[in-house]
């Protein structure tokens, strides 16, 4: 599990005008919610770079004057004119309590339709789960070794561990091997022919 250490400071004003302050001062105003209280904290830019700005699924160990917490990114606010970040939200990892995540999912193995001249077209990057905190990955597999020209693998066939359930529905396609024009036209001109 790839995790990410982000040191906090707490914040001592809330509400509108003591987070236009912070941000006035360069930092961000953070709360993390599911554990026993809401913690509300700030955080720099270069702290929350590595969390924010990725592809990956990343597990945050958030410092708070002194006291530890795991947790996970839930959601931040961008200013519309200067995407500068203005908010964000966590949410607290608590064994025991299950969490639902956003897991990117990973191809494995060679499509015979990609050989063939196809397009690999994915059209889920993300599928969300429900599991315990203990159970998280940080990417999940779909074999794509099977893969004939105009074949697709679907959610259901997203390889998950027996204690996590993916919450999206079983028939949406993952990935599709498209057949490209120059094969059509050239089974097409088979057909006319024969």
């Amino acid at each position: 599990m790839n995790t990410v250490a982000i040191s906090g400071t707490l914040r001592s004003e809330l509400g509108k005008k003591g987070a236009k302050a912070e941000r006035n001062e360069g930092k961000i105003p953070c709360v993390m919610y599911g554990g026993e209280s809401n913690v509300h904290f700030t955080v720099t830019h270069n702290d929350i770079k590595s969390i924010v700005y990725t592809a990956d699924f990343n597990v945050a160990e958030i410092t708070v004057d002194g006291k530890a917490y795991k947790a996970i990114l839930k959601g931040f606010d961008m200013h519309p004119v200067t995407d500068n970040i203005t908010h964000i939200d966590f949410i607290e990892l608590i064994d025991g309590n299950y969490v639902k995540v956003d897991i990117p999912v990973r191809f494995k193995g060679e499509s015979p339709g990609v050989k063939l001249g196809g397009k690999l077209m994915q059209s889920i990057r993300r599928v969300t789960v429900k599991t315990l905190p203990e159970n998280l990955v940080d990417e999940l597999f779909v074999d794509i070794s099977e893969l004939e020209l105009g074949m697709a693998v679907r959610v259901r066939d997203i390889e998950a561990p027996d204690n996590m359930q993916v919450m999206n529905a079983g028939a949406t396609p993952v990935a599709i091997v498209e057949v490209p024009r120059a094969l059509r036209s050239a089974a097409a001109a088979a057909e006319k022919a024969g």
